[in-house]
Protein backbone atom coordinates (compact mmCIF):
# COMPACT_ATOMS: atom_id res chain seq x y z
CA UNK A 1 0.00 0.00 0.00
CA UNK A 2 1.36 3.40 -0.95
CA UNK A 3 1.09 5.84 1.90
CA UNK A 4 0.06 9.50 1.31
CA UNK A 5 2.98 11.78 0.57
CA UNK A 6 1.80 14.34 3.10
CA UNK A 7 1.64 11.84 5.95
CA UNK A 8 4.28 11.75 8.67
CA UNK A 9 4.53 8.64 10.82
CA UNK A 10 6.07 8.50 14.31
CA UNK A 11 7.88 6.22 14.91
CA UNK A 12 8.95 6.66 11.28
CA UNK A 13 8.52 3.77 8.87
CA UNK A 14 7.27 3.26 5.33
CA UNK A 15 5.47 -0.02 5.92
CA UNK A 16 1.68 -0.20 6.29
CA UNK A 17 2.07 -2.47 9.34
CA UNK A 18 4.18 0.19 11.03
CA UNK A 19 1.50 2.70 10.13
CA UNK A 20 -1.11 0.63 11.94
CA UNK A 21 1.13 0.38 15.04
CA UNK A 22 2.29 4.04 14.96
CA UNK A 23 1.32 6.20 17.91
CA UNK A 24 1.14 9.43 15.87
CA UNK A 25 -0.01 10.00 12.30
CA UNK A 26 0.43 13.59 11.14
CA UNK A 27 -1.55 14.64 8.04
CA UNK A 28 -0.52 17.92 6.40
CA UNK A 29 -3.15 19.49 4.12
CA UNK A 30 -4.45 16.10 2.93
CA UNK A 31 -6.76 15.70 -0.03
CA UNK A 32 -9.87 13.51 -0.09
CA UNK A 33 -8.05 10.44 -1.36
CA UNK A 34 -5.36 10.68 1.31
CA UNK A 35 -7.97 11.08 4.03
CA UNK A 36 -9.85 7.98 2.89
CA UNK A 37 -6.65 5.96 2.72
CA UNK A 38 -5.64 6.92 6.26
CA UNK A 39 -9.18 6.26 7.51
CA UNK A 40 -8.95 2.77 6.04
CA UNK A 41 -5.57 2.13 7.68
CA UNK A 42 -6.41 3.65 11.07
CA UNK A 43 -10.04 2.56 11.24
CA UNK A 44 -11.37 5.97 12.38
CA UNK A 45 -13.24 8.80 10.67
CA UNK A 46 -11.25 12.00 10.17
CA UNK A 47 -12.84 15.48 10.27
CA UNK A 48 -12.79 17.70 7.19
CA UNK A 49 -11.39 21.22 7.15
CA UNK A 50 -14.93 22.62 7.23
CA UNK A 51 -15.72 20.61 10.36
CA UNK A 52 -12.50 21.71 12.05
CA UNK A 53 -13.28 25.36 11.27
CA UNK A 54 -16.63 25.36 13.12
CA UNK A 55 -16.66 27.46 16.28
CA UNK A 56 -19.32 25.74 18.40
CA UNK A 57 -17.95 23.87 21.39
CA UNK A 58 -20.07 20.83 20.50
CA UNK A 59 -18.40 20.76 17.07
CA UNK A 60 -14.89 21.31 18.36
CA UNK A 61 -14.98 18.71 21.14
CA UNK A 62 -16.51 15.30 20.46
CA UNK A 63 -16.21 11.84 21.97
CA UNK A 64 -17.53 8.70 20.31
CA UNK A 65 -16.68 5.03 20.87
CA UNK A 66 -13.58 5.93 22.87
CA UNK A 67 -12.23 8.31 20.19
CA UNK A 68 -11.85 12.01 20.99
CA UNK A 69 -12.04 14.57 18.17
CA UNK A 70 -10.79 18.05 19.03
CA UNK A 71 -10.17 21.12 16.87
CA UNK A 72 -8.13 24.21 17.71
CA UNK A 73 -7.47 27.40 15.70
CA UNK A 74 -3.71 27.83 15.52
CA UNK A 75 -1.86 31.02 14.60
CA UNK A 76 0.78 30.52 11.93
CA UNK A 77 3.27 33.07 10.67
CA UNK A 78 4.33 33.55 7.08
CA UNK A 79 7.59 35.41 6.65
CA UNK A 80 6.90 38.96 5.55
CA UNK A 81 3.12 38.60 5.97
CA UNK A 82 0.44 38.89 8.63
CA UNK A 83 -0.34 36.05 11.05
CA UNK A 84 -2.77 33.49 9.67
CA UNK A 85 -5.23 31.29 11.52
CA UNK A 86 -5.58 27.68 10.39
CA UNK A 87 -7.58 24.86 11.98
CA UNK A 88 -5.81 21.99 13.69
CA UNK A 89 -7.51 18.69 14.44
CA UNK A 90 -6.67 16.01 17.00
CA UNK A 91 -8.20 12.54 16.72
CA UNK A 92 -7.14 10.79 19.92
CA UNK A 93 -7.72 7.19 20.95
CA UNK A 94 -5.95 4.85 23.36
CA UNK A 95 -3.87 3.39 20.53
CA UNK A 96 -3.11 6.36 18.31
CA UNK A 97 -3.11 10.10 17.82
CA UNK A 98 -3.92 11.47 14.36
CA UNK A 99 -3.36 15.17 13.73
CA UNK A 100 -4.85 16.98 10.74
CA UNK A 101 -3.35 20.35 9.88
CA UNK A 102 -3.34 22.67 6.90
CA UNK A 103 -0.20 24.71 7.40
CA UNK A 104 3.38 24.29 8.56
CA UNK A 105 3.68 24.27 12.34
CA UNK A 106 7.21 24.52 13.80
CA UNK A 107 5.90 23.11 17.10
CA UNK A 108 5.06 19.80 15.40
CA UNK A 109 8.44 19.65 13.70
CA UNK A 110 10.17 20.29 17.04
CA UNK A 111 8.26 17.48 18.76
CA UNK A 112 8.97 15.09 15.88
CA UNK A 113 12.70 15.91 16.00
CA UNK A 114 12.71 15.40 19.76
CA UNK A 115 11.18 11.94 19.34
CA UNK A 116 13.70 11.07 16.64
CA UNK A 117 16.82 12.48 18.31
CA UNK A 118 16.17 11.35 21.86
CA UNK A 119 15.99 7.67 21.02
CA UNK A 120 13.18 7.36 23.58
CA UNK A 121 9.89 7.28 21.69
CA UNK A 122 6.66 8.07 23.56
CA UNK A 123 4.85 5.21 25.23
CA UNK A 124 1.24 6.28 24.58
CA UNK A 125 -0.86 8.40 22.26
CA UNK A 126 -1.87 10.58 25.21
CA UNK A 127 1.78 11.36 25.89
CA UNK A 128 2.20 12.49 22.27
CA UNK A 129 -0.88 14.70 22.62
CA UNK A 130 0.50 16.28 25.78
CA UNK A 131 3.91 16.84 24.17
CA UNK A 132 2.27 18.64 21.23
CA UNK A 133 0.05 20.75 23.50
CA UNK A 134 3.04 21.60 25.70
CA UNK A 135 5.04 22.78 22.67
CA UNK A 136 2.10 24.78 21.32
CA UNK A 137 1.61 26.47 24.70
CA UNK A 138 5.34 27.28 24.91
CA UNK A 139 5.29 28.93 21.49
CA UNK A 140 2.16 30.92 22.34
CA UNK A 141 3.95 32.07 25.49
CA UNK A 142 6.95 33.15 23.39
CA UNK A 143 4.60 35.13 21.16
CA UNK A 144 3.06 36.87 24.17
CA UNK A 145 6.52 37.71 25.53
CA UNK A 146 7.50 39.25 22.18
CA UNK A 147 4.27 41.26 22.13
CA UNK A 148 5.01 42.51 25.66
CA UNK A 149 8.49 43.62 24.53
CA UNK A 150 7.03 45.48 21.54
CA UNK A 151 4.46 47.18 23.75
CA UNK A 152 7.16 48.31 26.18
CA UNK A 153 9.15 49.78 23.29
CA UNK A 154 6.10 51.62 21.96
CA UNK A 155 5.26 52.90 25.42
CA UNK A 156 8.81 54.21 25.89
CA UNK A 157 8.72 55.92 22.49
CA UNK A 158 5.40 57.59 23.21
CA UNK A 159 5.71 58.60 26.85
CA UNK A 160 9.30 58.43 28.08
CA UNK A 161 11.03 60.69 25.56
CA UNK A 162 11.95 64.16 26.96
CA UNK A 163 10.00 67.04 25.45
CA UNK A 164 13.17 68.70 24.23
CA UNK A 165 13.98 65.57 22.19
CA UNK A 166 10.58 64.07 21.51
CA UNK A 167 8.38 67.05 20.66
CA UNK A 168 9.13 66.85 16.97
CA UNK A 169 8.59 63.06 16.84
CA UNK A 170 5.34 63.22 18.78
CA UNK A 171 3.94 65.91 16.48
CA UNK A 172 4.95 64.06 13.34
CA UNK A 173 1.91 62.55 11.67
CA UNK A 174 4.04 59.86 10.01
CA UNK A 175 5.50 58.73 13.34
CA UNK A 176 2.09 58.60 15.03
CA UNK A 177 0.54 56.73 12.09
CA UNK A 178 3.34 54.15 12.15
CA UNK A 179 2.87 53.68 15.89
CA UNK A 180 -0.89 53.30 15.48
CA UNK A 181 -0.43 50.65 12.80
CA UNK A 182 2.05 48.80 15.02
CA UNK A 183 -0.33 48.87 17.98
CA UNK A 184 -3.18 47.72 15.74
CA UNK A 185 -1.14 44.78 14.45
CA UNK A 186 -0.21 43.81 18.01
CA UNK A 187 -3.84 43.96 19.09
CA UNK A 188 -4.88 41.78 16.16
CA UNK A 189 -2.15 39.23 16.88
CA UNK A 190 -3.05 39.12 20.57
CA UNK A 191 -6.68 38.50 19.69
CA UNK A 192 -5.73 35.52 17.52
CA UNK A 193 -3.45 34.14 20.24
CA UNK A 194 -6.24 34.46 22.79
CA UNK A 195 -8.58 32.45 20.55
CA UNK A 196 -5.92 29.76 20.22
CA UNK A 197 -5.27 29.72 23.98
CA UNK A 198 -8.95 29.42 24.86
CA UNK A 199 -9.54 26.62 22.35
CA UNK A 200 -6.39 24.78 23.38
CA UNK A 201 -7.34 25.11 27.05
CA UNK A 202 -10.79 23.67 26.35
CA UNK A 203 -9.26 20.78 24.41
CA UNK A 204 -6.86 19.99 27.26
CA UNK A 205 -9.68 20.15 29.82
CA UNK A 206 -11.83 17.91 27.61
CA UNK A 207 -9.04 15.39 27.14
CA UNK A 208 -8.24 15.46 30.86
CA UNK A 209 -11.81 14.56 31.74
CA UNK A 210 -12.26 11.90 29.05
CA UNK A 211 -8.92 10.11 29.52
CA UNK A 212 -8.89 9.80 33.29
CA UNK A 213 -8.31 6.07 33.12
CA UNK A 214 -5.81 6.09 30.27
CA UNK A 215 -2.70 7.29 32.07
CA UNK A 216 -0.62 7.07 35.19
CA UNK A 217 -0.10 9.82 37.74
CA UNK A 218 2.76 11.44 35.83
CA UNK A 219 0.66 12.21 32.74
CA UNK A 220 -2.20 13.40 34.95
CA UNK A 221 0.11 15.85 36.72
CA UNK A 222 1.36 17.06 33.32
CA UNK A 223 -2.24 17.74 32.31
CA UNK A 224 -2.81 19.73 35.50
CA UNK A 225 0.34 21.72 34.80
CA UNK A 226 -0.77 22.46 31.23
CA UNK A 227 -4.16 23.65 32.48
CA UNK A 228 -2.44 26.04 34.90
CA UNK A 229 -0.10 27.30 32.17
CA UNK A 230 -3.00 28.02 29.82
CA UNK A 231 -4.92 29.83 32.56
CA UNK A 232 -1.91 31.99 33.47
CA UNK A 233 -1.22 32.84 29.82
CA UNK A 234 -4.86 33.74 29.32
CA UNK A 235 -4.67 36.19 32.24
CA UNK A 236 -1.43 37.61 30.88
CA UNK A 237 -3.00 38.08 27.45
CA UNK A 238 -5.86 40.04 29.05
CA UNK A 239 -3.27 42.32 30.67
CA UNK A 240 -1.53 42.86 27.32
CA UNK A 241 -4.86 43.56 25.60
CA UNK A 242 -5.63 46.20 28.22
CA UNK A 243 -2.24 47.77 27.54
CA UNK A 244 -2.92 47.75 23.79
CA UNK A 245 -6.21 49.56 24.41
CA UNK A 246 -4.43 52.08 26.64
CA UNK A 247 -1.81 52.73 23.97
CA UNK A 248 -4.48 53.12 21.30
CA UNK A 249 -6.28 55.70 23.44
CA UNK A 250 -2.97 57.45 24.12
CA UNK A 251 -2.08 57.57 20.43
CA UNK A 252 -5.45 59.06 19.61
CA UNK A 253 -4.84 61.62 22.37
CA UNK A 254 -1.44 62.49 20.87
CA UNK A 255 -3.06 62.97 17.49
CA UNK A 256 -5.56 65.32 19.14
CA UNK A 257 -2.72 67.27 20.76
CA UNK A 258 -0.91 67.55 17.44
CA UNK A 259 -4.07 68.79 15.75
CA UNK A 260 -4.67 71.30 18.56
CA UNK A 261 -1.12 72.60 18.12
CA UNK A 262 -1.75 73.10 14.42
CA UNK A 263 -5.06 74.88 15.02
CA UNK A 264 -3.45 77.02 17.73
CA UNK A 265 -0.72 78.15 15.35
CA UNK A 266 -3.25 78.90 12.63
CA UNK A 267 -5.41 80.85 15.09
CA UNK A 268 -2.47 82.90 16.37
CA UNK A 269 -1.33 83.69 12.82
CA UNK A 270 -4.81 84.78 11.79
CA UNK A 271 -5.30 86.94 14.89
CA UNK A 272 -1.84 88.51 14.61
CA UNK A 273 -2.56 89.37 10.99
CA UNK A 274 -5.77 91.28 11.76
CA UNK A 275 -4.28 94.47 13.37
CA UNK A 276 -1.66 95.01 10.61
CA UNK A 277 -4.40 94.59 8.04
CA UNK A 278 -6.46 97.19 9.89
CA UNK A 279 -3.54 99.64 10.00
CA UNK A 280 -2.77 99.13 6.32
CA UNK A 281 -6.44 99.61 5.47
CA UNK A 282 -6.65 102.87 7.42
CA UNK A 283 -3.58 104.39 5.84
CA UNK A 284 -4.52 103.07 2.44
CA UNK A 285 -7.66 105.27 2.31
CA UNK A 286 -7.40 108.12 -0.24
CA UNK A 287 -8.63 111.06 1.82
CA UNK A 288 -6.72 114.40 1.90
CA UNK A 289 -7.59 115.11 5.51
CA UNK A 290 -5.52 112.23 6.83
CA UNK A 291 -2.82 114.12 8.82
CA UNK A 292 -0.08 111.56 8.33
CA UNK A 293 -0.13 112.06 4.52
CA UNK A 294 1.63 115.41 4.90
CA UNK A 295 4.27 114.22 7.36
CA UNK A 296 7.84 113.81 6.13
CA UNK A 297 8.10 110.53 8.04
CA UNK A 298 4.52 109.41 7.41
CA UNK A 299 5.54 106.30 5.47
CA UNK A 300 7.97 104.98 8.13
CA UNK A 301 5.36 105.89 10.74
CA UNK A 302 2.74 103.82 8.94
CA UNK A 303 5.10 100.85 8.61
CA UNK A 304 5.96 101.13 12.29
CA UNK A 305 2.28 101.13 13.26
CA UNK A 306 1.70 98.03 11.15
CA UNK A 307 4.68 96.24 12.73
CA UNK A 308 3.73 97.32 16.26
CA UNK A 309 0.14 96.13 15.76
CA UNK A 310 1.54 92.67 14.92
CA UNK A 311 4.00 92.59 17.85
CA UNK A 312 1.51 93.60 20.57
CA UNK A 313 -0.75 90.50 20.10
CA UNK A 314 2.32 88.22 20.10
CA UNK A 315 3.57 89.76 23.36
CA UNK A 316 0.09 89.38 24.85
CA UNK A 317 -0.17 85.66 23.86
CA UNK A 318 3.30 85.00 25.25
CA UNK A 319 2.47 86.77 28.55
CA UNK A 320 -0.71 84.69 28.89
CA UNK A 321 1.29 81.49 28.22
CA UNK A 322 -0.76 80.49 25.19
CA UNK A 323 2.32 79.49 23.21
Amino acid sequence: MALPEMLSIYPQSNSPKATIRALWLDLIDPDTGEVKEVEGVAGVALPSRENLSEIESSSRLKARDGVLTMSVPIVTHVEGGPPLVAPLGFVLSRDRLITVRFSALPAFDAVARRFTDSGEPPTSSLEVFLDLCDELVDRLADGLEQAATDLRTLSATAFHVPDSQGRKAIRSNNVIRAQLRHVGRLGDALSEKRDALLALGRAIDFACGMTAGWSDGELASRMDGLQLDVASLDNYEVHLSDKVQFLLDAMVGLIGIAQNDIFKILTIVSIVGIPPTLMASIYGMNFKNIPEFDWAFGYPYGLGMIGLSAIIPLVWFKWRGWF
